[in-house]
């Protein structure tokens, strides 16, 4: 016979089930299982996931994006090309008749013009390294691989499409047939000659090291750790 000061047994407990039949109870921070639809998933963080479940907008884009910019780098060269035929000093020659022979010959032999046509490259290329690069970081602020080669690529095809072009558009390669064409004693420009080859890398290395520093200075921070989230 129970007393009646003694406590009534309490009922056996059950464990709290899942809010879904069947289905483990997850962390807001934790992704779904695999083949689950993770588009437009956001963690505790508010971190935006794409269809692969990483970080960002996935490579298949990143790669597509990566092709356009170096696409449109490249065709900056056109412009690039065009300034340096515009601004670039010419050399001046001289053509001269040895008995039945053309002679050509620079009028000025310690002219300083050539060194002028190598800086005037190089100062475009490093220019349009620098606009290059804060271009490509106002389309797309947050980088990546992918984004960084695509930039430096399109950087050195550009360079080199700057180059060629203006050597094509620039003054007449054959200086012999010039000089005839000019008249014996003439002064005419010798063709375009890109000299310090090395010049071509001052575009991808400008535009490398420029859009390094702008996206380690203004671009997203990862976060430091998951925000406390409340039972």
């Amino acid at each position: 016979m129970t007393s009646p000061l003694t406590p009534p047994t309490p009922p056996h407990r059950r464990p709290a089930q899942s809010s879904r039949s069947g289905e483990a109870e997850r962390q807001p921070w934790q992704l779904p299982a695999s083949g689950a639809d993770v588009t437009g998933l956001t963690g505790a963080t508010g971190t935006a996931y794409g269809p692969d479940g990483q970080d960002g907008p996935g490579m298949k884009t990143e790669v597509r994006e990566g092709a356009v910019i170096t696409v449109a780098v490249a065709l900056g060269g056109v412009l690039m090309g065009l300034l340096w035929l515009w601004l670039a000093p010419r050399v001046p020659l001289v053509g001269d008749v040895t008995g039945n022979t053309w002679v050509v010959y620079l009028k000025d032999s310690e002219g300083e013009q050539a060194v002028g046509v190598d800086g005037t490259f190089t100062l475009l290329a490093l220019a349009f390294g620098v606009l290059s690069a804060v271009a490509v970081f106002l389309v797309r602020r947050r980088g990546g691989v992918p984004l960084v080669v695509a930039l430096c690529v399109g950087s050195l095809l550009g360079a080199v499409l700057a180059w060629r072009l203006g050597v094509w558009l620039g003054p007449q390669q054959d200086v012999i047939a010039h000089a005839q064409a000019v008249g014996k004693g003439v002064t005419f420009p010798a063709p375009l000659k890109l000299g310090a080859k090395g010049a071509l890398l001052a575009w991808p290395l400008a535009a490398l090291v420029v859009h390094l520093g702008i996206t380690a200075l203004f671009g997203p921070r990862d976060p430091e750790g998951y925000d406390s989230v409340s039972a």
